[in-house]
């Protein structure tokens, strides 16, 4: 019998529902800095990116940010945010009876956010069981999605072959570096109404159906090549 697959799961709007409150705390917080932003935009535009890219961003297009503020800016942001994934975080629907069912994989978090940030959704949800320690922050590694160099370094510390490896990402980003990293990769696609899956992805649209897509990749996986 073949091993499991190992599963790489992003963090943010895949395993936890933490991007309307980031939304939320950037669409506050941001504006205090000179840097017009709204909840909506983050969601339309900037899902599963680098803080310091949006940052960076912005500042192109109203005016860049002194430098000297953005370490108190960056601060003020995981501070808020912190405080509201300790008291209103949940879950993805159906991701913990999804994890439940693919309980025989080895499975790590890769994640852009920061290893604190990681390791509080994964508390303040209930996730942390299904992970141990296999938490991968692209703030420790330093490289950051879409570069494929994330979700490889994870898999090497996994002790995994890209290959052997399914990526789970809601993000284009993540899905863009899944793909890069010549990995499977399910985008788990929750906008289908304004998304689209890269070809070479397997869309999926409720964590639901995760198990099932796993399972029909190891079938593949263990069935030969014809000669």
């Amino acid at each position: 019998m073949p091993l499991p697959l190992c599963l790489l799961f992003d963090s943010d709007g895949t395993l936890v529902d933490s991007e309307c409150l980031l939304a939320e705390v950037m669409a506050d917080l941001l504006p205090t800095f000179n840097l017009p932003f709204s909840a909506r935009q983050y969601m339309e535009e900037f899902r599963g990116v680098r803080f310091r890219t949006i940052v960076d961003t912005l500042g192109e297009r109203h005016g860049a940010l002194n430098e000297e503020r953005f370490p108190s800016l960056e601060s003020e942001m995981r501070r808020l945010m912190e405080q509201r994934m300790r008291a209103e975080l949940l879950p993805i629907d159906g991701m913990p009876e999804a994890l439940e069912a693919l309980a025989a994989h080895p499975k790590a978090v890769v994640s852009n956010g920061p290893e604190r940030k990681i390791r509080c959704a994964m508390e303040s949800t209930g996730l942390a069981s299904h992970f141990g320690d296999n938490l991968y922050s692209a703030y420790t590694l330093g490289v950051w999605k879409p570069d494929p160099g994330l979700y490889r370094q994870a898999a090497e510390a996994m002790g995994q072959a890209p290959e052997h490896c399914v990526v789970i990402d809601d993000a284009a980003v993540g899905v863009a570096a899944g793909l890069a990293a010549g990995m499977r990769v399910i985008h788990l696609n929750r906008f289908p109404g304004e998304e689209t899956t890269p070809d070479g992805a397997i869309a999926i649209h409720h964590a639901g159906e995760l198990p099932t897509a796993v399972a029909q990749l190891a079938t593949k996986e263990s069935v030969p090549d014809p000669l």
